[in-house]
């Protein structure tokens, strides 16, 4: 299977846990509001629920989005599609979140390992593969995934992310497409802590080895501006409505 994930023309607005400006993230509903604008990207996380259902959630508690301190691990996806978020809105599954949404490309970090496998079988059951990008963290968790998953891409996680890093100043595209290990994409933040990650070099760097650059959280219309003028790939925002007008704007 071939991915399709980047057929959309550049530069990406990835809608970071949907667009949750009037909506509680990482709900069908902020995925819809998202979809609705013109974003053809959300990104998206996965836990674990108690009977083994891979459930869209960033945090591995419920005490942020809905005041209550227990573990999304500890509630079944049944009581998850029960609490309250806001809205009208519970939880949903990965795979309620895939089928809601067929044209649309998800981004999904997969936050624990004991998630894998139920997130494996949500894109099987959906037959998703060829419109996902998958990553962790943890660069054994995101190649475990490029291995259980060949038609779906994947961005490197944080070891990845230092390697490349490293690999892009050696001005060779042989070391960096190493560094990547099958990766095509490199989603980072634009600094880490003093360490500026994202400049002209890096990017064009990724680029000669075949590798995308989205930049992780970017909110404010200026940073989207100077980071699409140094040529990255993908925008990874909350703002989706701002990014998506700029992009407009600029064409």
């Amino acid at each position: 299977m071939v991915s399709a994930y980047f057929a959309p023309a550049r530069p990406r607005v990835l809608a970071h846990r949907g667009l949750a400006v009037d909506a509680p993230e990482n709900t069908l509903l902020a995925f819809a509001r998202a979809v609705a604008i013109g974003c053809a990207f959300i990104e998206t996380d996965v836990h674990l629920s108690h009977d083994g259902t891979a459930v869209v959630a960033h945090d591995p508690t419920l005490e942020r989005v809905a005041g209550r301190q227990v573990e999304v691990a500890k509630l079944t996806m049944a009581e998850l599609r029960r609490v309250d978020l806001g809205h009208g809105q519970g939880f949903c599954s990965l795979a309620e979140a895939l089928d809601a949404f067929p044209e649309t490309r998800f981004n999904i970090d997969v936050k624990v390992e004991e998630a894998v496998a139920p997130t494996i079988e949500a894109i099987a059951g959906v037959h998703a593969e060829a419109r996902v990008l998958l990553t962790s963290f943890s660069e054994r968790r995101r190649r475990r995934l490029a291995a259980l998953v060949p038609g779906a891409v994947t961005s490197v996680g944080a070891a990845g992310v230092i390697r490349a890093r490293l690999a892009s100043l050696t001005g060779s595209t042989r070391v960096l497409s190493h560094a990547l290990r099958g990766a095509r994409a490199l989603q980072v933040p634009e600094r880490a802590g003093p360490l500026r990650l994202v400049t002209e070099r890096f990017v064009a760097a990724a680029h000669r080895a075949g590798a995308e650059v989205h930049v992780w959280t970017v909110n404010e219309e200026s940073d989207m501006t100077r980071l699409l003028d140094l040529g990255v790939d993908g925008l990874v925002t909350d703002r989706a409505d701002v990014a998506l007008s700029l992009i407009a704007d600029r064409n």
